[in-house]
């Protein structure tokens, strides 16, 4: 197997692997927020162009893997700054919101309100929140992707 096709398949399966890794987290109880989800997307589509750029020749699929590793390593980015407060995120999970009217209104308000929130950190190591660590490992993909990319 070529060099080229080597990182490919490296790079295809550490997304594979990443998700592996938030459907264990998820099975463990740590139910994933919209930006988790929104995370994951790009790396099945990694793995898929993974395992597209290993049966074609094409010279746009490593460069589309690491557009792929980029994207989700941005919304870990996004992700991350959303859970230290630095911007706010999606209204549809995100606290902040003001609570107004009668009582009735009050208690519909709450009941509406989502239970997974993308501004909390549910578990971290070494400081970094899960999606620090996606962010980090996706970049780090992202920069497999293009060695393979050069080499082919």
């Amino acid at each position: 197997m070529s060099p080229a096709r080597q990182l490919i398949l490296f790079a295809a399966l550490g997304s594979a692997a990443l998700l592996a890794g938030a459907h264990v987290f998820q099975a463990m109880g740590y139910a994933p927020c919209k930006l988790c989800l929104w995370q994951r997307g790009p790396h099945w589509a990694a793995v898929a162009i993974g395992l597209l750029a290993l049966c074609l020749p094409w010279r746009v699929l490593p460069w589309a893997g690491a557009l792929a590793a980029a994207a989700t390593g941005a919304l870990g980015v996004y992700h991350t700054g959303v859970e230290q407060k630095w911007w706010l995120g999606p209204t549809s999970c995100t606290s902040g919101g003001t609570l107004t009217g009668s009582a009735e209104d009050l208690l519909g308000q709450i009941m509406a309100a989502p239970l997974i929130r993308c501004d909390e950190v549910a578990w971290s190591l070494m400081g970094l929140s899960m999606a620090s660590w996606n962010a980090l490992l996706s970049f780090a993909l992202a920069a497999i992707w293009i060695a393979a990319a050069r080499r082919r």
